[in-house]
């Protein structure tokens, strides 16, 4: 190939080089021109939120805790919460107008299977149920209290006619579970950005199967839920008449 030649290739190349070169910094021109836009802010998300103020209930719209009690082994208490059909998007839990959840509380027997006859599982009863709250503040505010409870807990269950003695209501699953429903949380101040349920419940636990000996533990659980930050009110859902 003559030295000519050589040169003209070369002088293609070059300009092909820059051809190139001018149409990427073209495109990357349009990519960063797309980019600069003006774009609609995102709403804020329930994980967004819960990343300043940690909530499983919030992000996963329900809660579920495991407990064990010191002293007592192969017993697992369950508290569930999730929120009600009145307010269920808890990405729109502000801090003004009322929040709905419900919850429950169970006990496992965990030394026996799941399908074993329930005479051979220990019996573990609810005498009182007990919630408290305290409100989390953007700026260190007045702690508000916008749900209380403090009951006998055969005397509040969902159901009419628990199985009930002298120790209070049967939670022992499958036979009993406590179940409170449509429970309202009032209205804070709109520096909230949390709330804080603590449950106590009151047990006794049959020392084995069949046995009159029982031991009493205290079962406790905090559950924080984020409040996200708004003036307008936290809004109900409608809910068809006929809705089950």
């Amino acid at each position: 190939m003559s030295r000519h030649h050589v040169d003209r290739t070369r002088h293609r190349l070059g300009l092909l080089g820059a051809a190139l070169a001018l149409s990427l910094g073209l495109s990357s021109c349009s990519l960063l021109d797309r980019g600069s836009e003006p774009v609609e802010a995102e709403t804020p998300s329930a994980s967004a939120t819960a990343d300043l103020y940690d909530s499983q209930f919030t992000r996963d719209g329900t809660f579920q805790s495991h407990i064990s009690v010191d002293g007592v082994k192969g017993v697992d208490f369950v508290y569930t919460l999730y929120p009600t059909k009145s307010t269920p998007r808890t990405n729109e839990w502000y801090p003004r107008g009322a929040k709905f959840f419900s919850f429950t509380f169970q006990a496992y027997d965990l030394t026996k299977k799941l399908r074993d006859p329930f005479a051979t599982k220990r019996k573990v009863y609810l005498d009182r149920i007990k919630v408290t709250s305290r409100t989390i503040t953007s700026d260190g505010g007045k702690t508000q209290r916008p749900y209380e409870l403090d009951a006998s807990a055969r005397t509040i269950t969902f159901d009419p006619q628990p199985v009930s003695t002298k120790y209070g209501m049967l939670i022992t699953s499958p036979k009993g579970a406590f179940e409170l429903r449509n429970q309202k949380i009032k209205g804070t101040s709109l520096d909230t950005r949390g709330i804080e349920l603590t449950f106590t419940a009151k047990v006794s636990i049959q020392e084995r199967p069949g046995s009159s000996s029982f031991v009493q533990r205290t079962v406790k659980q905090t559950v924080p839920i984020a409040i996200f930050e708004s003036e307008k009110k936290t809004e109900k859902a409608k809910i068809p008449v006929n809705a089950n």
